[in-house]
């Protein structure tokens, strides 16, 4: 168990494919909506997985000048923009020398590289924007936010794959833990959906292929799942340390207790049920509960059969009987899987669910693999009483990062 500063969360800023805001998020899955849709952004006609979740309502504008969109990657203005709402939903004007920032990326700024490759196949090296690797380069998020707000404590991205943005706030958690900062912005990012990087991951064939029904799409936990679904988006929390936020009298959704990071060690691509239980195992041992303890956990829940009965598996291993009478939702089942951003999404609807009580539901979930056969809260949300709350995220290169959450007293 941790013996150093405690930290809670204080604000959150959200884009996700629902819309622009926490609020939009919030509203739209509590009625257990989904926002996965037939591509928008170019002809889906040439890809075996056509559906995704795109973040249409988002405005760049909103973020910067117009005249000057055209200088930043599309993931740094939702990084950016996740961070306005999450600083004014804190209320903190933050000290530049000891608030700090963390984001989480699995893709960096790839609509720009791909966009500048085109441009070099197509027109020649002289039309390449010159601006090309300060926009792309995975850091530019973290940088922005940082240079936006003149924040001059730590700044550091993590690119984990999936669970990079989990891996985010666990760092976060750790740096105003062991003193070096105070306050920390910490989130994830991710807004790939563009054909060349949409190409490559299509050829994976790990994603859904559920085209003629986009919004039953995604379905974690289910026999007739395709795969998973390809997402956009971003999520921003403001960690500070709990002495502070309870002095000038912040809000807080929850404080964090624990962080598990481990690697399977298995394979590159496909989980491992052991290395995602050890990652379990040492989350709650940080934070220094039994698997009594625990009222809730946020799944990872990709609509993969590999990932959703490893993770099935890997909960019934460190809960034993207790597995059984704990409420898991994948979040992903409504706005799909949005890589590098979603740890921090599924952790940031995670501190909602605990400030709420009320559980977001899996939707989708309408014939039940019989490999996972826990209660997955189908279809529908569900009131409840929920102290201790696990966030799950597992990634590619073996990633697990785990977070646990527990209500504020």
């Amino acid at each position: 168990m941790r013996s150093h500063r405690r930290v809670v969360v204080t604000g959150i800023g959200m884009i996700t494919p629902f819309g622009v805001g926490r609020t939009v998020f919030w509203s739209q899955a509590l009625a257990g909506s989904s926002a996965t849709r037939l591509i928008q952004g170019f002809d889906p006609e040439p890809y075996r997985s056509q559906v995704v979740g795109e973040c249409l309502d988002f405005d760049p504008s909103s973020v910067v000048d117009s005249s000057e969109v055209r200088r930043y990657d599309r993931f740094s203005l939702f990084a950016m923009a996740a961070a306005d709402e999450a600083l004014a939903d804190s209320c903190l004007s933050p000290s530049s020398e000891r608030t700090g920032v963390v984001m989480g990326t699995g893709m960096g700024g790839a609509a720009t590289t791909d966009l500048q490759y085109e441009a070099m196949r197509t027109k020649g090296r002289r039309f390449v924007n010159p601006l090309t690797v300060p926009m792309a380069m995975p850091n530019a998020a973290a940088g922005h936010i940082g240079l936006r707000n003149r924040l001059r404590g730590p700044s550091l991205t993590i690119s984990t794959a999936c669970a990079s943005g989990a891996n985010a706030v666990g760092e976060g958690l750790r740096i105003i833990a062991h003193g070096y900062a105070d306050t920390m912005l910490v989130g994830g990012v991710e807004a790939a959906i563009n054909p060349g990087f949409y190409t490559v991951w299509d050829a994976l064939r790990v994603m859904a292929k559920r085209n003629e029904d986009p919004a039953g799409a995604s379905r974690p936990f289910s026999l007739d799942r395709t795969g998973f679904v390809m997402a956009e988006g971003a999520a921003v929390l403001v960690l500070e340390e709990r002495e502070q936020a309870i002095g000038r009298g912040a809000s807080i959704y929850a404080e964090i207790t624990g962080y598990g990071v481990t690697n399977d060690a298995y394979h590159v691509t496909r989980p491992s049920m052991e290395g995602e239980a050890n990652a379990i195992r040492l989350a709650m041992s940080d934070a220094g509960v039994v698997p009594a303890d625990v009222d809730y956990i946020n799944a990872h829940g990709t609509a993969t059969a590999a990932n959703d009965v490893s993770e099935t598996n890997a909960i019934k291993a460190i809960f034993g009987e207790h597995a059984e009478k704990i409420p898991i939702s994948s979040t992903k089942s409504m706005i799909g899987h949005s890589i590098g951003a979603a740890g921090a999404i599924e952790f940031a609807a995670t501190c909602m669910t605990i400030r709420e009580q009320i559980i977001l539901p899996t939707i989708n979930l309408e014939t039940p693999d019989p490999d996972c056969n826990l209660d997955y809260v189908p279809n529908r949300s569900r009131s409840a009483e929920i102290e201790v709350a696990i966030s799950n995220s597992f990634g590619f290169g073996g990633n697990n990062a785990i977070l646990v959450a527990r209500k504020h007293r």
